[in-house]
């Protein structure tokens, strides 16, 4: 094998390629970047779970394939002083790399114990805008479950259905949803959970550009298309939780809030609770007005934010950390405070009465002052 590339296209392709070699594996080949070439470049990583591919031009002068040591090779690449990178690899597995005036021997292996990547129909792709599908992923990520217990929800639900495509994250505690409107009907129906871990490789890939991204779903995996890359992992198995039954209706209680504003005072308050000491944020919800009160073994703290709407004085306790979070992913200026009673979820929606964003937090049972 005989190749010839820039070397900042090879840099960036390493990099990418990277995230997912398999840091320690009983399959050695599987810690290095696969690279093959055939009609143009490919370099490969991938951990048995998730498998990226990035296609990268370059001059092929002799076909073939091995797997390359990844943090060597990259390591080498990114500091050669040229802009072109010349790489030849024997039958023996044995590497020339050269640069300039800098010249490099390593060894590689055979690409023949290289686990082959999950394969994929490339028919009936759902395309979104990359920066659409990374709101989606970046609005909802933080919520999935850690839990283990329940592999399913250690994922994102991804609905697609003709008018829309929502993701969802849920770990008991909370809920997050994100929504994008296409401009034009998909004229499909699917539903999937993708694992968190393969989804936030795909948000670092995902560019803040309307160029289009695309899906596609096959029996046991999903295939994402960004640009040269590919990114394909496993559909976690299992029932997903029903979101649609466990978010309440017709809340009695609407209240419009400034989000940068309520942020800053449940920020202001979060600061004497820490992990260790995860005392509830006491929230008492009054006519256009929200007072906050916690107390720990730190001190107390109190703050107060203005709000439109009448509260009628309902006291609720929330973890601030998750309130916080639901806030922070909240994509307007300005959102809508639903709430029932002191025992029920506080429910985060649009001020313009639209279906982009939906975020739950579940109370925390306050004990009497």
């Amino acid at each position: 094998m005989k190749f010839t590339c820039d070397k900042a296209l090879l840099v960036n392709a390493i990099s990418i390629a990277s995230r997912t070699v398999s840091v320690k594996s009983s399959i050695p080949a599987l810690e290095g970047i696969h690279i093959r070439a055939g009609m143009e470049l490919y370099l490969s990583g991938y951990n048995l779970e998730t498998g990226i591919t990035v296609t990268v031009q370059a001059d092929i002068a002799e076909t073939g394939s091995c797997v390359m040591p990844a943090r060597l090779f990259f390591d080498i690449i990114r500091k050669l002083p040229d802009d072109t990178v010349t790489v030849t690899v024997d039958e023996r597995f044995k590497v020339s790399i050269r640069s300039g005036i800098a010249a490099f021997q390593i060894t590689a292996m055979s690409a023949e114990d290289y686990p082959a990547l999950p394969d994929v129909e490339y028919e009936n792709a759902i395309q979104i805008p990359q920066n659409k599908l990374r709101e989606l992923i970046s609005g909802t990520i933080f919520a999935v479950s850690e839990n283990m217990a329940r592999p399913v929800q250690t994922g994102c639900l991804i609905e697609v259905e003709p008018e829309s495509i929502t993701m969802v994250a849920v770990d008991g505690f909370r809920l997050a949803l994100r929504r994008y409107i296409p401009q034009q009907n998909l004229d499909r129906e699917v539903k999937f959970v993708a694992p968190a871990a393969a989804l936030k490789e795909l948000e670092k890939i995902l560019g803040d550009t309307d160029d289009p991204a695309a899906f596609t779903l096959g029996r046991k995996h999903i295939l994402f298309e960004v640009g040269n890359v590919t990114l394909v992992c496993r559909i976690l198995e299992g029932e997903f939780l029903d979101w649609r039954r466990v978010v309440p209706e017709n809340n009695p209680i609407q209240i419009g809030a400034d989000r940068a504003l309520l942020t800053a005072s449940i920020d202001r308050v979060s600061l004497i609770v820490s992990e260790k000491l995860k005392s509830p944020v006491r929230c008492r919800f009054g006519k256009d007005k929200a007072e906050f009160h916690t107390v720990t073994t730190i001190g107390e703290a109190r703050d107060s934010c203005d709000l439109a709407g009448d509260g009628k004085d309902l006291e609720i306790g929330f973890n601030c950390r998750y309130f916080l979070d639901a806030l922070k992913a909240v994509p307007s200026d300005h959102v809508i405070l639903e709430l029932s009673n002191g025992l029920s979820p506080i429910v985060l929606t649009p001020s313009d009465g639209g279906r982009s964003f939906l975020y739950m937090v579940l109370p925390v049972r306050l004990k009497a002052e």
